[in-house]
C-alpha cells in the first residue's frame, strides 16, 4: 500500500477546498493557539497534541445567544471556574477577558441566535498523560447555529429510556470536562432505541442525568423533584427553573421544589417528567421506558416552566449584548 506524503502547501490547499454539509452550522471560532477569530469552518481545528484531544484534559461550557442577547453567561462562567478548580486547571484568562472573547466571537458569527461553546484545554505539548508537558493552556470558543428541536417535540412530547451506561463517579460528574465518552454512549443508546433521551441510573437505582440534560419530575402531590446534584452535574437551566419555581411553591401551585432520591419506579408513576437543557430549555417526557407518563401529553407544569424560562430569557439582567459588526 502506497500513501502519499503531503507537503505543507498541499495540506493548506486541501483545507481551503474542504466543504462538508455540517460546516453550514459553524459560524465563527476564536483560538488562542491561532491568536484570533476565524470564520472559515475548514480552518476550525485544534492541535492533535492538545491534551484536550488525546486525553480529554479540558473543560467547557455551552450557552446560547438569543436575539443578540447572551443568556446566563455569568452562571456558566462560574461553573467553568468550579470545573477548573476541581480539575486542577488554572484558567489562563480572567472572567472579564473570557466574556469579551465570547462576545467578540458571537459578533463575528453575525447571527442573532447561536450556540456558544467555550473550551479551556491543558494545551498542546507531548502525547503522554503528563499535564506538565503542556507549556500553555489554551482557550477556544466555537459559535454555531442554534438548532432547536422541531416544534412538534414541544407540543407532543418526547421519549425517554433508562440508560445501561454506568453513571459517572460523583467527583467526575461535577466537572464539565471534555471527557464525554459516557455521555456520547448514552446519546447513541437513545438514538439506537428510537428515543429522544436516555437517563443514567446509579448503583442504588436512582435517576441521574441525560447525556447533556438534567431531568426532573412532578409527582401527583405536585412536588417538583430533581436528582441530587452531588452525583450529577448542576445544570444551569434546571437550577434556574428551581429558582423560578419558588413563587409557585409559595402560591400552592407546587407543594415543593427540591433535590431528592428518585427511583425509576417513582418516575414511572410521576404526573410529569421534564427534561432541562441549555439549547432547548424544557421538553416534556410522555413515554419513559415504553410506559405512558401521566396523561401521555405535555402537562401543565411543563407549560408553565417553559413560559417562565422564555420570560427569563427576554428579561434577565445577566444578559450581555454583543456588539454587532
Amino acid at each position: 500500500m502506497s500513501i502519499r506524503r503531503l507537503s505543507f502547501d498541499e495540506v493548506i490547499d486541501r483545507l481551503l477546498l474542504l466543504k462538508e454539509p455540517f460546516h453550514k452550522d459553524y459560524l465563527a471560532m476564536y483560538s488562542s493557539w491561532y491568536g484570533g477569530i476565524i470564520t472559515d469552518p475548514a480552518l476550525m481545528m485544534v492541535p492533535v497534541d492538545d491534551h484536550m484531544v488525546h486525553r480529554g484534559d479540558g473543560i467547557f461550557e455551552a450557552f446560547k445567544c438569543v436575539n443578540w442577547k447572551v443568556y446566563g453567561l455569568h452562571r456558566h462562567l462560574a461553573r467553568l471556574e468550579r470545573s477548573a478548580k476541581a480539575s486542577m486547571l488554572d484558567l489562563p484568562l480572567s472572567r472579564i477577558q473570557l466574556e469579551e472573547i465570547a462576545l467578540c466571537t458571537i459578533a463575528a458569527a453575525n447571527e442573532p441566535d447561536s450556540l456558544v461553546k467555550l473550551l479551556v484545554s491543558r494545551g498542546p505539548g507531548g502525547l503522554s498523560a503528563n499535564p506538565y508537558e503542556c507549556p500553555a493552556r489554551q482557550v477556544y470558543v466555537i459559535v454555531s447555529r442554534l438548532n432547536l428541536p422541531p416544534e412538534g417535540k414541544y407540543r407532543e412530547g418526547v421519549k425517554l429510556i433508562s440508560s445501561k451506561v454506568p453513571i459517572k463517579q460523583e467527583y467526575l460528574a461535577n466537572i464539565k470536562s471534555c471527557n464525554y465518552l459516557p455521555n456520547a454512549l448514552m446519546k447513541k443508546e437513545s438514538e439506537d432505541a428510537g428515543a429522544d433521551f436516555a437517563v443514567s441510573i446509579d448503583d442504588r437505582g436512582f435517576l441521574g442525568e441525560g447525556p447533556t440534560e438534567n431531568i426532573g419530575i412532578i409527582t401527583k402531590k405536585r412536588e417538583f423533584l430533581v436528582p441530587r446534584f452531588h452525583r450529577v452535574l448542576r445544570g444551569t437551566t434546571i437550577t434556574r427553573v428551581m429558582e423560578l419555581a419558588q413563587p409557585m411553591v409559595a402560591s400552592g401551585e407546587l407543594s415543593d421544589a427540591r433535590e431528592a432520591d428518585i427511583t425509576v419506579e417513582h418516575a414511572h408513576q410521576a404526573a410529569e417528567i421534564i427534561m432541562f437543557g441549555t439549547t432547548f430549555d424544557v421538553l416534556s417526557v410522555v413515554d419513559f421506558d415504553g410506559r405512558q407518563v401521566g396523561e401521555g401529553k405535555p402537562g401543565p407544569i411543563y407549560r408553565v416552566f417553559r413560559e417562565l424560562l422564555h420570560r427569563d430569557i427576554r428579561e434577565c439582567r445577566e444578559m450581555l449584548t454583543p456588539v454587532k459588526e
